[in-house]
This record gives C-alpha cells, sequence and structure tokens, in this order.
C-alpha cells in the first residue's frame, strides 16, 4: 500500500498525466511533417481539418457506444482514441495544449453550471 498522503499521489498523478500528453503533442508535432504514406497522424493532415474533425466525432461516439455497454476496457481504449484525435486536431489548428489546460485551470472551482451560464451572457 502507498503511503504518501492524498495530496502527494495526486502532484505524482498529475506529472504522469501531464509528461503523457506532453510527449504525445510533441510525438503528434513531428508527424505532422511525415509522409502520409509512413504516419496516420501524416495521412489524417493530409486529409484535412474536415477529415480530423469527423475522426474525433467518430472516436467520441464510439467512446460513448463503449460507455453504455458497460466495458471498461473498451470506454479505455476508445477514450484514449478521444484523446489523441483531440491533440491530432488542436496540432492541426495550431493551438497549443497548455491553453486548452490553463482554460481547464481558471474553470477549476467553479460550478460547471455556473461556467456554462456565464458563456450564454
Amino acid at each position: 500500500m502507498d503511503c504518501r498522503a492524498p495530496a502527494a499521489l495526486a502532484m505524482t498523478r498529475r506529472s504522469h498525466v501531464s509528461d503523457t500528453l506532453a510527449r504525445l503533442e510533441a510525438t503528434i508535432a513531428q508527424r505532422l511533417a511525415a509522409s502520409p504514406g509512413e504516419s496516420y497522424v501524416a495521412r489524417l493532415h493530409a486529409k484535412g481539418l474536415a477529415k480530423i474533425a469527423q475522426k474525433l466525432g467518430e472516436e467520441a461516439t464510439e467512446a460513448v457506444i463503449a460507455a453504455l455497454a458497460g466495458d471498461e476496457q473498451e470506454l479505455v481504449a476508445e477514450a484514449a482514441d478521444v484523446i489523441f484525435h483531440l491533440m491530432v486536431l488542436l496540432a492541426e489548428k495550431g493551438v497549443n495544449l497548455d491553453k486548452v489546460l490553463a482554460e481547464l485551470d481558471r474553470r477549476e472551482g467553479t460550478s460547471g453550471l455556473v461556467e456554462k451560464a456565464s458563456r450564454s451572457e
């Protein structure tokens, strides 16, 4: 059993998540410049923004289906696909993941209902 304090465990987990996403973002950026014959990311990039967005939508739908089916491993796999394709879309649009994380940080501690209401004003 891990005897570290919950806050320390959360920080360790956050660091791992951040490292994983940073590595993925760097890999995607590198592969955008690759040949479509050598890289799935490059192939999506060559097909354009609409195809990337469509693929993200397909993966999100598959994640919903997996969640409703109750299959945890399938949900985990589909969630990974959603995150991956979202990051490809962000890279295609030149949006750094740090901007998304900053927006999440900004929203932290705010009720989702309050935050959503503030966007409709």
